[in-house]
């Protein structure tokens, strides 16, 4: 007889069929005439390239014969890089090109226009009313024109501003100035959201669409252009009555936030589809220990196609139920064509890739639900199985073995193989424990926001990984700190991921020790309350009182009141109901050797080229190094993607150690081309042509490393006249 587990699982099997791969009421749209808008030209006028994000330009003046001779022929220092060791300034921007000008944003939020063949400014917009808060992270801008008029649109703050891309102006008849508020519209009182968005919106005929992060549920929704009006709003936590509410917790979306779009959405603009990359539910404590959200939790961790036009859902696949391990889709899905059916590719954090028919959300390759490990947290239902592809292999390593395990030096494997004697290790899906859980890869991939690049001459879908193992530990909540002082509520609030010693864990998590001599007391009010990064804003839960409080402690401009026990007093009891799980998750770890290099055996980041023909590797080569170990190319930890082009080449930079970008034959994996930038490349390149010249432009901004000071340039590069 099966035992009750077995029944259990079989029985989640069954519901998960449902839940993995569901399609709306409507029939199979008939394919329209017109263009897939899978490739750029001379100009690159979207994130990405173009609207089916595959990185792919037609360009090929620059080709494998004559890249060795590439030279810099222009830099441009936006003179907005800040900070240094555990808080940095981030240059993640992807720039825009359109006939000649180039679009990006700067570390602080400036929007600029370059002249894309000199590099000369021709004007810049300030958004910001008050100094801007540390680690404002913006990947790019979004394009849009009609009826004779051009527009930028770009998110900063809480704001989604529409500039006129002639003049730098905004736009009058754009929401309020200009500026359209990202709070309003999710039917909650605005002083508890706080709602931004790093990565640009998909422009679609005369709406963008925009996803989120903040402390909101994750509605994605469609503005109008012209006006900035909502036009459609898709509940990714659903409402009452919507699919997919019987996976949550009754009044889950009134309670719970998360399932946000951060990574970009990918549009079909010839079916008029828009594919959401869904992140997963919760945040902070809640990603990894989730009793108030029982239930498998669609559409969180899946990939939606909805109708463009109407925000009506099409199909969708739930990659991983009831996320306990922040397993966020982590870049846009790519168009690509698998065997002459029109198809979307979606990497993961995890190390896998899924391929789909975009029409109607038929898996091209075979998914499997399997058993996985019980968690043993109180009051926690982890999903008994979660869907494998089988027919396409990982790209990057899933579970850290004793083979796997450092020989960089026999006293660094004796080390790791200490610690990892005492961690809980039993492969992908191995929940959160108080024990502590390996997580291969870790919380930043596998694949990371970069996304991947798509070659539709030679079918191949480039992925750059990182390989990094990570900590997951849970701990019992620590008792709370009575009073509504400011070190009560830094205890009761932030210790929790800044450390009682507010050391934090750079640079996931910045140390506080300095705050004082980083920020002012108006910065550190703005990040307290709107968040940014991993950080959610506490608008919502603290009052402006204990915001100031909190402040005022942090920069040390009053002493910090003792403890009086371990009751909290009324108020400070009502602000923290919001986050009063009895377990808190234990911060942001790598598993590393004694020397902080990673515990694992090289490569430590990957570049892979995917046949999505086939579903097999073709090849793959580690990505980075660390300069002070040596030439050796072990692979490093990278962010920003790929850039493929006619010309047989693959352009990418998003090392973290090396600060190179290079150049590689697109067949076959071999280094064509090799440069230093003045910092880390942790971005897409972009690349164009002006006047018959084709270039390429990267923004090197660093940012990760501490021991180089952040950057904030684009520097383009071209053959010599």
């Amino acid at each position: 007889m099966a035992s009750a587990r077995s029944r259990r699982i079989a029985a989640s099997v069954a519901l998960a069929g449902a839940l993995l791969l569901g399609t709306g009421a409507a029939p199979r749209q008939a394919e329209r005439d017109g263009a897939d808008a899978t490739y750029s030209g001379d100009d690159w006028p979207y994130y990405h390239g173009n609207p089916g994000a595959t990185h792919f330009s037609t360009l090929d003046q620059i080709d494998t014969r004559n890249v060795a001779r590439l030279v810099k022929v222009w830099e441009y220092d936006s003179g907005d890089a800040f900070g240094e060791g555990a808080s940095q300034s981030d240059m993640q921007s992807n720039p825009l090109v359109i006939a000649g000008w180039m679009y990006l944003v700067t570390p602080k939020g400036r929007l600029v226009a370059l002249d894309a063949a000199t590099g000369r400014e021709r004007w810049s917009y300030d958004p910001a009313v008050t100094p801007v808060a540390t680690r404002q992270r913006l990947r790019g801008v979004s394009y849009w024109s009609g009826a004779g008029a051009r527009r930028i649109l770009f998110t900063f703050g809480q704001e989604l501003i529409s500039v006129d891309a002639d003049t730098g102006r905004p736009d009058p008849r754009f929401g309020r100035a200009g500026r359209v508020d990202l709070r309003e519209g999710f039917g909650r009182p605005l002083e508890r959201l706080t709602v931004n968005n790093v990565t640009p919106g998909a422009v679609f005929e005369d709406l963008i669409i925009m996803g989120s992060t903040g402390h909101t549920p994750g509605d994605v929704r469609a503005f109008d252009v012209r006006t900035g009006a909502i036009r459609w709003t898709f509940h990714t936590i659903p409402h009452p009555g919507e699919a997919g509410a019987e996976t949550w917790p009754r009044d889950a979306w009134k309670t719970e936030i998360g399932a946000n779009v951060w990574a970009g959405l990918t549009v079909d603009v010839a079916r008029g589809l828009v594919f959401l990359p869904v992140a997963s539910s919760g945040m902070g404590d809640r990603d990894f220990y989730g009793p108030t959200r029982t239930g498998a939790n669609l559409f969180a961790n899946s990939l939606v196609a909805l109708d463009a036009r109407t925000g009506r859902r099409r199909w969708h696949f739930q990659s991983v139920h009831h996320d306990l391990w922040d397993r966020d889709f982590p870049a846009q899905p790519t168009l690509v064509t698998v065997r002459g059916v029109p198809a979307i590719a979606q990497t993961t954090k995890s190390g896998l890739v899924y391929v789909f028919d975009r029409r109607d959300g038929r898996p091209l390759f075979p998914i499997e639900e399997r058993p996985v490990p019980p968690s043993d947290m109180p009051g926690e239902h982890a999903w008994p199985t979660q869907p494998m592809p089988t027919g396409i292999a990982p790209f990057a390593r899933q579970r850290l073995t004793p083979a796997d395990v450092t020989r960089r030096t026999p006293a660094a494997h004796r080390a790791v193989t200490a610690t990892l004697a005492t961690l809980r290790n039993r492969g992908p899906f191995d929940p959160p424990s108080l024990q502590g859980t390996v997580l291969l890869p870790g919380m930043d991939g596998g694949a990371e926001w970069g996304g991947a690049a798509y070659d539709p001459e030679t079918g191949l879908l480039y992925v750059n990984a990182n390989e990094m193992a990570w900590t997951l530990r849970l701990k019992p909540r620590p008792a709370r700190v009575a009073g509504g002082g400011g070190a009560a509520l830094y205890a009761n609030h932030c210790a929790a991921c800044h450390g009682v010693d507010r050391a934090g864990d750079p640079p996931q998590v910045p140390g506080l020790r300095d705050v004082a001599a980083r920020l002012s007391a108006d910065q550190l009010d703005r990040q307290i309350t709107r968040g940014g990064g991993r950080m959610p804003g506490f608008g919502g839960t603290l009052s402006r009182a204990q915001v100031a409080e909190l402040v005022g402690y942090l920069r040390g401009d009053a002493p910090p009141p003792a403890p009086r026990g371990n009751e909290a007093a009324p108020a400070a009891a009502a602000a923290l109901a919001t986050f009063d799980e009895p377990y808190v998750f234990d911060g942001y770890h790598r598993l590393l050797d004694p020397d902080g290099y990673p515990a694992l055996t090289p490569p430590w980041g990957t570049l892979s080229a995917l046949d999505v023909n086939t579903g097999r590797w073709v090849w793959r080569r580690p990505l980075g190094r660390y300069p002070e170990l040596g030439p050796e190319e072990t692979g490093s930890e990278n962010y920003g993607g790929a850039v493929v082009t006619k010309g047989g080449l693959l352009f990418i930079a998003a090392t973290v150690y090396d600060r190179r970008f290079r150049a590689f034959d697109k067949r076959d994996g071999r280094l064509l081309w090799s440069t230093e930038l003045p910092a880390a490349g942790l971005a897409t390149p972009a690349t164009y042509a002006v006047n018959g010249r084709q270039f390429v432009a990267i923004a090197a901004g660093g940012g990760k490393d501490r021991k180089r000071r952040p950057g904030g340039s684009v520097v383009a590069y071209a053959l010599p006249r």
